[in-house]
């Protein structure tokens, strides 16, 4: 038999073999990130950071978002301690928010890409504080041991023994709450709720109260920086005020 018929053969039985433990393992092979491949891996990012939500940044224009830790979705519902509803996705981004302001710039080692393409990194403020130990220490995110090992288990058990955050009362965990609204989600683009963002030029904040006040925000605002807003319940962003007045809006006291 000639040597090329031999080779042929020996190919094609190799090739049947993979083939066969790869359809009969499929099960168990890890996901593979294809981000990972095709993209640069950056050393390090640092900048002023806009907050999207309470375990993910921008700087630069690049998400980056917090390894090892998950916050309560943008959209995420909580119970508080006598049992009522508040927004904890939101809460959860303010006081990430807050914590940024009080140290910049933010550092962020990068770990890897996700499948979104975002950044994934371990992240410090200009102090070298940890983002993501404080965000589960003061019970802002939970520690998240599928991508985590435990790395912030510690931090985790010390808010929830202090009823710090979300422990003040029931919760669902993000992954899990993902899971029951995977229909309502998108990849992350642009946020339903957002922090310091909004489009060239018109950066005023359109809230409105819990009780149905529409309230506008301008720039340099006592509580603008942590004005959130949420585009589902009808706030909006303005160019202008006198666009916000004609619109119903009242400024801010404050």
């Amino acid at each position: 038999m000639p040597l090329r018929v031999v080779l042929v053969t020996v190919a094609a039985f190799f090739s049947a073999l993979v083939t066969q433990f790869v359809m009969q393992n499929s099960g168990s092979l890890p996901e593979i990130n294809l981000q990972n491949i095709i993209k640069p891996r950056p050393a390090s990012i640092a900048g002023v950071a806009s907050v999207i939500d309470g375990d993910t940044i921008e700087i630069h224009g690049q998400r980056v978002r917090f390894n090892g830790i998950d916050a309560p979705e943008s959209r995420q519902y909580c119970d508080d301690v006598k049992g009522f509803e508040y927004p904890c996705g939101r809460r959860s981004a303010e006081a990430l928010d807050k914590f940024l302001a009080a140290s910049r710039p933010v550092q962020c080692a990068f770990v890897t890409w996700d499948r979104y393409g975002r950044f994934v990194g371990d992240c410090t403020r200009a102090d070298g504080t940890d983002v993501a130990a404080w965000m589960v220490e003061h019970g802002q995110a939970l520690d998240w041991p599928k991508y985590s090992n435990g790395a912030y288990a510690a931090q985790q058990a010390k808010a929830q023994a202090a009823k710090l955050g979300l422990w003040v009362g029931n919760f669902q965990a993000p992954w899990d709450w993902r899971a029951q609204h995977s229909d309502e989600l998108q990849a992350p683009a642009t946020p339903t709720f957002a922090l310091g963002s909004g489009n060239a030029g018109c950066n005023i904040k359109g809230n409105i109260s819990a009780e149905g006040e529409r309230i506008y925000h301008v720039p340099g605002q006592k509580y603008y920086s942590v004005t959130i807003i949420n585009q589902a319940k009808g706030e909006r962003w303005f160019c202008t005020e006198a666009e916000a007045v004609a619109a119903g809006w009242r400024r801010s006291n404050r």
